[in-house]
This record gives structure tokens, sequence and C-alpha cells, in this order.
């Protein structure tokens, strides 16, 4: 089973990496680690069995926190398109809120199924609806909250400035009196 999720890992490095940058591929990495590790931690807290339908609920969670996270990288990479001015913290946080609502609904709409799931489901499936339920919300909150700022502490556009070196433009919005 550890095979199996270090080998997904090292598969899904290599996929992200050709896809996007360097830094997105460690960024899912890490982020995907971190759901993984907290998810094998409630198994020990709770000193649940480790058995086959448990490495299936991690390899699952693995999938479904990555998809999330290349969804965010998605639009961080569309974004650092369009706002080549902007400064990275300020596009990092407009592509979180551009995808925020699509990460949520997606998440809480999933859970709907496996509370169903762990309530009526039976004895058999308990561990793996609980594991799926813990690593969804965890998935979620890495997506939302860890994937980003990974991003930063790798140095992605170098410290939050633009490609070209010059400070990020103020927002259109921006009082202009407020300048002088």
């Amino acid at each position: 089973g550890a095979i199996a999720v270090a080998a997904s890992l090292i598969a899904i490095l290599f996929y992200i990496w050709f896809r996007f940058e360097w830094q997105f591929a460690v960024g899912a990495i890490l982020t995907t680690a971190n759901d993984v590790i907290v998810t094998i931690g409630l198994f020990v807290i709770l000193q649940l069995d480790f058995s086959l339908s448990s490495i299936a609920a991690v390899l699952t969670i693995i999938g479904y926190s990555l998809n999330d996270t290349v969804v965010v990288y998605d639009r961080i990479r569309e974004n650092l398109r369009r706002y080549k001015k902007m400064s990275l913290t300020d596009v990092l946080d407009r592509s979180i809120n551009e995808t925020l609502s699509r990460t949520t609904l997606t998440s809480v709409t999933t859970l709907l199924a496996l509370i169903s799931l762990w309530i009526f489901g039976g004895e058999v499936i308990r561990s793996f609806t609980l594991a799926m339920i813990f690593g969804i919300v965890i998935g979620t909150y890495s997506s939302i909250f860890l994937a980003a700022p990974f991003l930063i502490l790798l140095n992605l556009r170098g410290d939050g400035k633009s490609p070209d070196g010059d400070d990020a433009e103020p927002e259109a919005d921006a009082d202009p009196a407020a300048a002088v």
C-alpha cells in the first residue's frame, strides 16, 4: 500500500511538472502529502485497522485532493498570464477567490453522499467512508489554504514582484487621491 501511494505521488509529480512549472509540481505534492499524512494520522489516533479499503480511501483522497489543487493552480497560471504586473500574493488571492465556490460546493456535495454512506452503509465500508469524509475535509482545506502559499514559499515569481522586476501596479479601482 505504501509503495502504491509513493508511486502515485511520484507519477503525479512528473505529470504536473510537465504540465505546469516545477513549483506547481512540488506544491501539489506537498499539499497532497499533507492530506495523506493527516488522514493516516487519523487512523493512528483512532486506532482503526489499516486495511485494503483504507488504502483505497487514501488513494481516492490523493486523486480528489490533487484534482482540487490542480483546479486552483490552473486558475493561478491563467491569472499569472492575465495580470502580469500584479503581485504574486494578489494573483493568488484572486485565483483562490475565483475557485472558492467551485471547490466548496464540490466538497459539500461529496460530503453529503459520504455522510449518508457512513450512516447507512454498514460496518463493512465504515472505515472507508470515515477516511473519505476526513480526507475530503482536509483536502479541501489544503487546496484552499496550503496550495497557493507553497508557491510563495517556492518563490514562483521572485519576492512577489512581476516577472520583469517592477513592483505590481495599483488596482484600477484604487483611489487616485490616496497616491498623492
